[in-house]
């Protein structure tokens, strides 16, 4: 991991701030909050798209907070633990589990249905559309997610690396069998293969899994191949990044997320934005660009 920010491109010491620090030269009058004034913001929007322009491959990593903006609940990462533990009588962590799922099937799947499933009629967020408007045009080529509902791939992602999988890959343990989404979402009871009658089970990673090692691989040669690293809602010490940034052997890690965090510095150059807009901006800033 690197220890101290990078300078390149031969850019001045005025850009270097503004792309490391979001800062620019105040001038009088800047009352915004931000410390960044106009001009400042269009340099570090501008240095960051020749920078994904000139990459020959990037790889970004979507966060939960990505998630959050599209009014998704961060299933992982305790936000929503006190109500279903109030609900439920289980905390998260015990109803999503690979031990909750072998011993009650029918409240996993009660917990499954009601809590997650039924989350899906929400649409992709403008962060989700958005990346998948960069693919198309060769600005990202390829989106990592540990999230399980799906989204980079709703909203039109192709090239996507579900680490933990997601709700609409679900299969039988026994035949090998496959069913959609649909199959769980409208049963009643726990959902049974029509061929061999075994519970039908989400192919999704659930607590007290692990990962599979072939997709662990695919991702880490994805971010090695990288010459810019996208993070995307989510902080340098996030169990996503812990796992997956060491294999990133470049000196163009963007970290772009709302909220400051100590590890921010880990990065080479940090966005303290809401990432739907900042992929707004990208796109807007682009125009008829696309990658040739």
């Amino acid at each position: 991991m690197k220890e101290s920010l990078h300078l390149w491109y031969n850019v001045t010491i005025v850009n270097v701030i503004a792309l490391v620090y979001q800062r620019a030269y105040q001038y009088e009058g800047v009352e915004d909050g931000t410390g960044i004034t106009k001009e400042g913001e269009r340099m570090l929007e501008g240095n960051l798209l020749q920078m994904l322009k000139e990459s020959r491959y990037t790889t970004a990593l979507s966060g939960y907070i990505m998630l959050l903006e599209s009014g998704y609940p961060a299933i992982r990462d305790g936000d929503a633990s006190y109500d279903i533990e109030q609900k439920y009588g289980y905390s998260m962590e015990e109803m999503f589990s690979s031990a909750f799922y072998s011993t009650r099937k029918e409240k996993f799947y009660k917990f499954y249905r009601d809590e997650l499933l039924s989350q899906l009629e929400k649409p992709p967020g403008k962060g989700f559309t958005g990346m998948a408007e960069l693919e198309r045009r060769g600005l990202i080529q390829c989106i990592i997610t540990r999230r399980i509902f799906g989204l980079p791939r709703k909203a039109g992602c192709k090239n996507v690396i579900d680490l933990h999988g997601n709700v609409y890959d679900n299969f039988c343990p026994h035949c090998g069998r496959t069913y959609p989404m649909e199959y769980i979402r409208d049963s009643d009871r726990v959902p049974l293969c029509e061929h061999c009658k075994t519970p039908v089970r989400p192919r999704v990673c659930l607590f007290g899994e692990m990962v599979d090692n072939s997709v662990i691989t695919r991702a880490a040669e994805e971010i090695q191949r990288a010459d810019v690293l996208l993070v995307l809602g989510t902080n340098m010490k996030s169990y996503l990044c812990s796992q997956l940034t060491d294999y990133y052997e470049g000196k163009k890690l963007i970290l772009v997320n709302e909220t400051p965090h100590y590890s921010d510095r880990y990065a080479d150059i940090v966005i303290h934005e809401r990432v739907d807009d900042w992929i707004e901006k990208i796109q807007r800033e682009l125009g008829d660009w696309r990658h040739q």
